[in-house]
């Protein structure tokens, strides 16, 4: 007789998930300590280079495809950066999995999958609930740096971010620290706004 193999439940699927990344981040990620995060690393080009100027800041980048992850941690390890880790893992994941005191000094997101189907919408990250989870860690003055090259998901993530009560638009605010990833050297032109979490 064939035992048929029953697939967890999808809920249980997360709660394992988040579990584990729990205990990642729990050996590298003091609670109470302030770090950069990067919401899609690719291979890394940006944080490393970031991680390698920034030597006392603790920086953390993630992303969903193991690879990306691969390649990132070659370059971390090549660099010899103890500031610096990647991790493969879902945003909403990770921010239900860091340590209760951990937070943001910045946030950086660069060059999203843009989703373009009307269909595939829901999977774009940025959205009012997400900018709401973010903003429970970081505190006041924290920025949130953006930047495509595909106009509607701009449009989406400016209307997002000009109607959320936890952020401000910051215009005028220059980007930071530059370091092309392999998607801004291929994009003909991009779009970058900044945001800074207020006092709400």
């Amino acid at each position: 007789m064939e035992i048929l193999k029953v697939k967890p439940a999808h809920s249980a699927v997360i709660s394992k998930r988040r579990s584990d990344l729990r205990d990642i981040c729990a050996a590298f990620l003091p609670s109470d300590s302030p770090f950069v995060w990067e919401i899609g690393c690719g291979h890394g080009h940006f944080l490393t280079a970031y991680a390698e100027l920034h030597p006392k800041v603790l920086c953390v980048g993630i992303d969903i495809v193991l690879d990306r992850i691969a390649r990132a941690e070659r370059k971390r390890e090549r660099a010899a950066l103890s500031n610096l880790r990647f991790i493969r893992a879902d945003a909403r994941d990770f921010l239900e999995a860091i340590p209760s005191g951990a937070q943001f000094s910045a946030i950086y997101m660069l060059f999203p999958d843009p989703w373009p189907k009307r269909r595939h919408h829901k999977h774009r990250l940025l959205d009012v609930a997400f900018l709401q989870a973010v903003g429970r860690r970081a505190g006041q003055g924290v920025r949130f740096y953006f930047r495509t090259d595909y106009e509607p998901y701009f449009a989406d993530a400016k209307a997002t971010f000009s109607s959320h009560p936890d952020w401000d638009m910051c215009p005028s605010a220059e980007w930071p620290f530059e370091m092309p990833t392999i998607f801004q050297q291929k994009a003909p032109h991009f779009h970058s706004l900044v945001a800074v979490r207020n006092h709400h």
